[in-house]
């Protein structure tokens, strides 16, 4: 007999069966849902892990709504803010709630919030990678549990979740292209850490760009390590103390495009005179700097409902991997054409 010195959970019978937890709630009820077999398997396996229902944390499960757990890195940013607002509101007209949790960049956070989330119960998660995260196994487990989930933004295990992505690289290029045509001639890309999907689109956009234009590649001009303001403020002023400094920068997300914002008003640079800037930000705070800045725009809302809706279609059983990319839009202000 299989013993247990703790209670026996629904997720510990799920792992021993290797089914999602749904399953074996549903086999417990003898929903018409599962299998006449199956039933009998969770059912045994029930009572030789001597598994008890807690029929307190049952009946405030009747009366509580379904939830969806949604893992972001950063909560403070627009752009997340407005992610968030539209799975909310696609996730309400579902009946469904909604609980966040901010990993603040840092993969030991995201892996206990994906805990948490297990624990809890949700119905699905989506989800966002911290910067730092190279390891991937507490998705791994996720799926091997059959958990319904979705990456937004940053994603991986492309061949096991679906996802929904903007075309950074397109983007990207367009924005490239639109510096060097206004007069830009040595353009710079500030990023974030190279092993980020994301980081890779929207820096392949940028060299294609040069490529086109036959405009020769400089190491020096391309620098990617980390999503953070005082790292990008430094990572561009050394740019823009160089002897042969670039021209324009083209900026990863709405931190390092302030940041560089900040490095040119503090060396006393003109902005686009000197040094054009488009960065990757929101609509809303490009607006109102000094100069206007001219940026490429998420839409970050519609990016939260198509994730939405994708998680809801794996919750009913469309078990379907899906890639959805929300294009974004360039958005031409004050900072990017040189008189």
């Amino acid at each position: 007999m299989i013993t247990n010195k703790r209670r026996t959970s629904l997720k510990d019978i799920a792992q021993e069966l290797g089914v999602s937890i749904a399953t074996v709630s549903r086999a417990l009820r003898s929903s018409p849902e599962i299998g006449a077999a199956m039933q009998e398997k969770v059912k045994e396996l029930a009572r030789k892990m001597n598994y008890r229902p807690n029929p307190f944390a049952q009946s405030l499960r009747k009366e509580a709504p379904r939830v969806i757990g949604v893992v972001v890195p950063n909560l403070v940013t627009h752009y997340y803010a407005a992610v968030l607002d539209g799975i909310e509101d696609e996730a309400r007209k579902a009946g469904y709630s909604v609980i966040s949790a901010n990993t603040h960049e840092d993969s030991e956070l995201e892996v206990k919030a994906i805990d948490n989330f297990i624990n809890l119960h949700v119905e699905g998660i989506i989800a966002c990678l911290a910067q730092d995260t190279r390891d991937y196994s507490h998705f791994e487990e996720i799926y091997n549990m059959q958990i319904p989930m979705v990456f937004f933004g940053r994603t991986c295990l492309s061949d096991k979740f679906s996802c929904v992505t903007a075309n950074g690289d397109i983007a990207a290029q367009q924005a490239t292209q639109h510096l060097i045509d206004t007069g830009s001639k040595r353009i710079a890309f500030i990023g974030g850490p190279n092993h980020l999907d994301m980081v890779i689109r929207r820096k392949h956009g940028y060299l294609e760009a040069l490529r086109e234009n036959r405009i020769p590649i400089e190491r020096e001009l391309v620098v990617c390590e980390k999503i953070d303001f005082d790292w990008a403020l430094e990572a561009a002023t050394r740019l823009l103390q160089m002897p042969n400094r670039p021209d324009a920068i083209l900026a990863f997300n709405d931190i390092i495009t302030f940041a560089a914002f900040t490095a040119i008003k503090q060396l006393g640079l003109r902005i686009p005179d000197d040094v054009a800037l488009i960065g990757f930000t929101d609509d809303v705070h490009a607006g109102y700097v000094t100069p206007r800045l001219s940026a490429i725009v998420d839409q970050s809302y519609e990016m939260g409902t198509e994730a939405c809706k994708l998680l809801l279609k794996n919750i009913n059983g469309d078990s379907k991997i899906i890639k959805k990319i929300v294009p974004q839009k360039l958005v031409i202000r004050e900072t990017s054409a040189k008189k």
